[in-house]
């Protein structure tokens, strides 16, 4: 099957989803609509994946150049003559396949366009409507967003959720016999520092921990717009020379990173099925998370880790000291979250419900 492949940027997801299809045997186009603005992953495109060159790509995206991009979207259709596109976001990549006209179109939720971008203003959820209600399939990662996707006019009988999943040989438990048990308890975020992944709630939480107990130490990934603000909290608490700030890791090195954890913390306000947070269970290690829609899907009360209320520092503070008062308890919880992903989030046997889902869109041209 020869299809387009259109997506904001080039992230480890996007590399994830364009080697599936290549090993798939498929013929596909990588076309970015906002390109190197986006985050970059760090490994090449895959091979046979053709990068495509037009008027998008080059800088953030603007609704004043929407006329624009859809005329010069048309023209890579009519040149590339696809099978399929596939798109996301929907109100963005989605939004501009539909309006070229091509069918089919399998439009994919990234989880934030339907859980927040949405709600945004009146226009947005026209657009977000007007979208579904035209897209010939639709997928998403968690139950929650397809729900979303419903209530927008998305066909249900025309939908699937699978876990996007993670490489379960390369995110796998940590030797017990490598090293002995660290000095301290140490927690680890990776998510971006945005108002939507409430990084700003854990850096209050942490302060306060330290209040009580002195053998806490926090690592923090990624970086992002919050950070002057983030910094203000953990300097204004006096416990940043207990964070190490990693930066951005590459993929090859992040197992590394969540090893060195006793405890994942994910206080996101919105989300899908979170990627590091799938990463953290097949890595074993015991899960915190915000009680969101998504993160119920995920983590189960004292099986593989713990809830607590959305945006509350108080009550994250409080789940993190009664995980570091059963820290005898964690090894087999963690066993327990690497069970999760073999279950449920093997990106090689996710990635096949994708493949299925080609074939029965692309006819007679399908692999």
């Amino acid at each position: 099957m020869k299809l387009i492949y259109f997506s904001l940027g080039y992230s480890t997801h996007d590399y994830r989803f364009l080697k599936a299809i290549s090993d798939g045997g498929h013929e596909v186009f990588f076309v970015q609509l906002e390109g190197n603005q986006r985050q970059v992953e760090s490994r090449l495109v895959p091979e046979n994946v053709n990068q495509v060159i037009w008027k998008g790509g080059r800088e953030p995206f603007k609704w004043s150049n929407l006329a624009k991009l859809v005329r010069d979207f048309r023209r890579l259709v009519k040149e590339i003559q696809p099978d399929l596109i596939h798109a996301g976001p929907i109100q963005t990549c989605a939004f501009i396949a539909i309006l070229s006209g091509f069918r089919p179109v399998l439009t994919m939720s990234w989880g934030f366009d339907l859980m927040d971008d949405v709600h945004k203003n009146k226009w947005w959820e026209w657009v977000t409507g007007y979208t579904l209600k035209r897209s010939t399939f639709f997928i998403s990662d968690a139950n929650v967003t397809r729900d979303m996707a419903v209530k927008y006019g998305m066909n249900p009988e025309k939908t699937i959720v699978f876990p996007w999943g993670v490489d379960l040989d390369h995110f796998r438990m940590k030797n017990a016999e490598v090293g002995t048990e660290q000095e301290g308890f140490v927690l680890f975020c990776n998510r971006s520092w945005e108002t939507r992944y409430g990084v700003d709630v854990l850096a209050r939480a942490f302060v306060k921990v330290t209040q009580e107990r002195e053998d806490v130490r926090l690592i923090l990934l990624g970086g992002g717009s919050q950070g002057a603000g983030i910094r203000r909290i953990l300097q204004s608490g006096g416990v940043e020379e207990y964070v190490t700030f990693g930066g951005q890791i590459s993929q090859t090195d992040l197992p590394r990173w969540y090893h060195m954890a006793d405890l994942y913390i994910s206080p996101s306000h919105v989300d899908g099925s979170s990627v590091s947070l799938m990463e953290a269970l097949a890595c074993g290690l015991p899960c915190l998370v915000s009680d969101i829609p998504a993160n119920k899907e995920w983590v189960f009360e004292n099986e593989n880790g713990w809830l607590f209320r959305d945006g509350d520092a108080n009550d994250l503070a409080e789940k993190i000291l009664a995980a570091i008062s059963q820290r005898e308890k964690l090894p087999e919880i963690g066993r327990s979250s690497r069970r999760s992903a073999e279950m449920r989030a093997d990106w090689k046997k996710n990635a096949e419900a994708l493949m299925n889902v080609y074939r029965s869109l692309g006819g007679k041209n399908a692999q």
